[in-house]
């Protein structure tokens, strides 16, 4: 399986990168409710992105890790109750940069290019702006709003700045956030109003005014400085992100389907939105509602319990629900590359429980333990016997539909070694990235649920 090691190569995530610059992305809309959108990965010969990181394995990994627990803390953190933040044929392409995926379009009346971390998991979209007081290094140039004739600041009598629903807060007239991340990084700024270009033909650019985004002048401790990445284009459903702001035409329904990491070839990816999405077989197509009522607006899922290679290991009935203090619970996040457990659950702990039953199944095959050199912090990993393709399958039994996920795509290939890509954290558990190879996810605001299938991503191309 020395295929699996362009699993590392191809950096492990896509970015998404609606530039009007490069004509590195082909657009499609066949259906006046739909949109389909081709990615060229940035480690394809295609990407002007191509071979920029000269990061080893290891390295890779750990920051991966760091990554995912970053935005594991992040979201626990918003999640607490006790927590306080002081048209369908909109054209956003995909592109992976680094280890993020990132919007680009551009903003204001002179039109400054602004690439974003996409993050479904955030609310707020924000971008870095002159005049900064602390702001971090980053490729492109940082946006000036005082060169906009569209920009404005929203008003302190605005539902989210004052009242029962606000989420940022007033001094001296300037409605004012001020959000923490995982990990030590934070943003703050001005609420602002301002116009956003996008694609919505191949050659046509719309401008959509009064678009709610913050401009933040103190920002630091962010992974992404010293990239094109100058903020957060947050798409959850929290009243300010952009696809609650957008729902009108965009109906909170898109999808996607990751071609496998360890392809020895990197495959377009796409995202597609309405009709465009591929409908699956009904036979095969599984629908898991979504959950309401939860104490940060999250894509949370009710997770009932897990099975390991067919093992099924009986959890509680209360084992990953939402706690009085906001932890607990389980969320799809395509942002997060790892699968997280909670080890934090009542009674049992879920994450070792789990990792238990892997370790019994490797064990029973007779294969051996290592930490394996320079492991970059996955607990559970064995050395890899030549031509060995004998991998326990896991599977999360969520309310109305079993998702499992078969085969490889579940670990993490080092030179003579592989481990299982879960994680732990006391607080809750996604589902990452790393489990969603090979699955056509759709995310169905309409009917308020996810929808999944098994599909061999490599054949969704333009």
């Amino acid at each position: 399986m020395s295929s699996t090691f362009h699993f590392l190569n191809a950096k492990l995530f896509f970015c998404l990168l609606a530039t009007l610059f490069q004509h590195h992305f082909a657009l499609s809309s066949s259906k006046p409710t739909g949109l389909t959108i081709r990615a060229v990965l940035d480690d394809s010969p295609e990407s002007p992105l191509y071979l920029i990181e000269n990061l080893t394995v290891v390295e890779r990994i750990e920051k991966l890790i760091k990554v995912t627990y970053s935005r594991a803390n992040y979201l626990d953190w918003v999640s607490l109750s006790n927590a306080t933040l002081v048209p369908d044929n909109i054209r956003i392409p995909i592109f992976r940069e680094s280890f993020f995926y990132s919007v680009s379009f551009t903003i204001g009346s002179q039109r400054h290019p602004v690439k974003l971390l996409l993050d479904t998991g955030g609310g707020l979209t924000w971008t870095q702006c002159q005049p900064c007081r602390n702001c971090f290094p980053q490729n492109l140039g940082i946006y000036d709003p005082r060169l906009s004739a569209n920009y404005a600041t929203l008003p302190c009598d605005h539902y989210l700045c004052s009242g029962p629903r606000q989420l940022y807060y007033c001094v001296d007239g300037k409605c004012l956030y001020n959000v923490r991340y995982g990990g030590g990084a934070i943003t703050s700024g001005i609420a602002s109003l301002e116009s956003f270009q996008f694609l919505i033909s191949a050659s046509t650019v719309q401008s959509f005014d009064n678009i709610l985004f913050g401009c933040s002048d103190d920002n630091c401790g962010f992974l992404f400085e010293n990239t094109d990445i100058s903020g957060i284009f947050g798409l959850n459903i929290s009243p300010d992100s952009m696809a609650s702001q957008f729902s009108a035409i965009t109906r909170i329904r898109f999808s996607y389907c990751l071609v496998p990491f360890q392809d020895a070839l990197p495959r377009p990816i796409v995202l597609r939105f309405g009709d465009d999405i591929p409908q699956p077989p009904p036979e095969h197509l599984r629908t898991t509602p979504f959950l309401t009522a939860q104490t940060a607006p999250l894509f949370y899922l009710e997770l009932l319990d897990i099975s390991v290679a067919g093992h099924r290991l009986g959890f509680p009935p209360y084992t990953f629900i939402t706690r009085p203090d906001g932890s607990g619970g389980c969320f799809i996040d395509s942002g997060a590359l790892f699968t997280v457990i909670d080890a934090g659950t009542p009674g049992v702990n879920a994450y070792a429980a789990v990792m238990a039953v892997f370790d019994a199944y490797y064990g029973s095959r007779g294969l051996r333990r290592t930490a394996g050199p320079g492991n970059p912090g996955l607990e559970l990993c064995y050395e890899y016997p030549p031509n060995y393709n004998d991998f326990a399958a896991i599977t999360f039994h969520f309310n109305g539909a079993d998702y499992t996920v078969y085969g490889v795509n579940g670990y993490v290939s080092f030179p003579g070694f592989f481990c299982a890509g879960i994680l732990g954290s006391n607080g809750r558990s996604v589902l990452g990235a790393l489990h969603q190879q090979n699955k056509r996810i759709i995310y169905d605001g309409g009917i308020g649920a996810l929808q999944f299938a098994d599909e061999q991503c490599v054949n969704d191309v333009l």
